[in-house]
């Protein structure tokens, strides 16, 4: 499974993301190279997981670990493959068809080793640039493990280079900003405020176009 991913990141990922995208990344530091962390991200189009993953040394790459819908991405076989062999993904069952199954449980095994997840709190990819409501699932997450950090992204660019529902690239310049570490403030509720403020803060950084 890493000779598989490492070679896709290699050959394919790392091209697009220095020449296609031409990727600006600000405050990289902040990215953590060891886990338990959670990357909570802006989601806006299918480049997001494969650029937050390129960001990382091919040496560290699968140590993290993408939250992602079992109901689209296990939907096939070869689908299937691709996400748990080259993006060893978690699947979520976000329609809990077995209620007797904890839908944390295995995002929680992760961070117990070490791992990096990387989730989107929007749930599906929204509107081009646009923020849509969050998700309380990263905050019930460190409600569960307190010690463990959030680091919020946010991305710029990546949905008009590959909008929903496009499937041909267009290159786009594309920004990365990574924010401080959030930790639990004591509810689900202020940890999300919390989330909320810095990707707001974040997303206020980015130099948008003229014609934004």
């Amino acid at each position: 499974m890493k000779f598989y991913q490492t070679l896709f990141f290699l050959l394919v990922v790392r091209p697009i993301t220095a020449i296609v995208l031409g990727l600006n990344i600000r405050n990289q530091e902040r990215l953590p190279m060891r886990g338990p962390a959670i990357i909570a991200a802006n989601h806006n189009s299918h480049l997001d997981t494969l650029t937050l993953m390129s960001l990382w040394p091919l040496t560290r790459v699968h140590q993290v670990r993408p939250i992602a819908a079992a109901d689209y991405f296990l939907k096939n076989a070869k689908l299937a493959w691709f996400s748990l062999n080259v993006m060893n993904i978690i699947p979520i069952d976000r329609e809990r068809k077995d209620r007797t199954v904890d839908p944390l449980a295995a995002p929680l095994a992760a961070l117990e080793r070490d791992e990096i997840l990387l989730l989107f709190p929007e749930g599906s990819r929204g509107e081009p640039e646009t923020l849509s409501e969050f998700k309380t699932g990263v905050a019930r997450l460190l409600e569960r493990c307190h010690d463990v950090p959030i680091i919020p992204v946010f991305m710029h660019g990546l949905g008009k280079a590959l909008p929903r529902g496009d499937f041909l690239l267009v290159p786009f310049f594309a920004d990365v900003v990574i924010g401080e570490p959030i930790y639990w403030q004591g509810t689900v509720r202020d940890t999300m405020q919390a989330y909320e403020r810095a990707m707001q803060a974040l997303a206020a950084q980015v130099d948008r176009p003229v014609w934004e």
